[in-house]
């Protein structure tokens, strides 16, 4: 599956943008985290507002069981961002 924007939501924002301050964001899709985590795949994380150490949690919905990884905003070169390799945060079903 590529890319959804629609799939990439603002969980907390980062009311003021000072230095240290970061929001949360998560995003929905049947790709696995090592493809979400190549350089450029949030092709529109600028018109989005993500920012360098912005949260992003991915949940690959179609993975038995869920999971759920916790990715970091690294940097940008130009319009593409590199986000960190995941980090399992939770593995279950829904519901459970």
């Amino acid at each position: 599956m590529a890319y959804s924007s629609a799939n990439l939501n603002l969980i907390t924002p980062s009311f003021t943008n000072n230095t240290g301050e970061i929001g949360v964001w998560s995003y929905y899709s049947t790709d696995a985290a090592t493809a979400v985590d190549v350089p450029g795949y949030i092709s529109d994380a600028k018109e989005k507002g993500i920012k360098v150490n912005d949260l992003i949690y991915v949940v690959d919905s179609d993975a038995s069981p869920v999971i759920v990884t916790l990715h970091r905003a690294i940097s940008y070169s130009g319009d593409t961002l590199t986000i960190s390799t995941g980090d399992t945060a939770v593995t279950g079903t829904a519901g459970s």
